[in-house]
């Protein structure tokens, strides 16, 4: 099974993610590390993502996990997959896959990105993501203004695991 976390840079994916995958002893894999260098030298530079960037990214990340499900791996995704057309690329087997929403509003995770450091994504292109952003409705939809700890233990009782 795969579970694909989503929600705009803040939300608390890698968090809350790194957390459930230890929590089932599960592989662990970040979409960001499927980012090319000229797509984060652009966010970095605050420059938001078109489509056009984000595609070859996207069938990157659905390569991986077309071998994973041949594979048979358990694995935990974190992925911004802001867009509904980025969902459908990604959600390749909606029997081994499901789908959670981080989701807050914009002033909790503006504060969470002026905490955070050492992250190429900058404040200024947070807008951006809530522009973009297309609301799943058929997700697992998860609060995040509790602990990460928490938030796994909802998931994992929503999921049934």
């Amino acid at each position: 099974m795969i579970i694909l976390v989503m929600g705009v840079s803040g939300s608390g994916k890698t968090s809350v993610g790194e957390l459930l995958a230890k929590s089932l002893h599960w592989e662990f894999s970040d979409g960001d590390s499927f980012h090319s260098s000229a797509n984060v030298d652009k966010m970095r530079h605050g420059i938001p993502l078109t489509d056009a960037d984000r595609m070859p990214w996207l069938k990157d990340i659905q390569a991986a996990i077309k071998q994973w499900l041949l594979e048979n791996k358990n694995c935990v995704l974190v992925c911004s997959a802001l867009k509904e057309s980025y969902r459908q690329i990604l959600l390749v087997d909606h029997e081994q896959m499901k789908l959670v929403y981080l989701k807050g509003s914009f002033e909790l995770i503006k504060q969470r990105l002026e905490e955070r450091s050492h992250h190429y994504m900058p404040l200024e292109l947070l807008q951006s993501q809530f522009d973009t952003l297309e609301e799943p409705t058929d997700a697992i939809k998860v609060d995040i203004s509790e602990p990460p700890e928490i938030l796994v233990q909802k998931i994992m009782a929503s999921l049934g695991i």
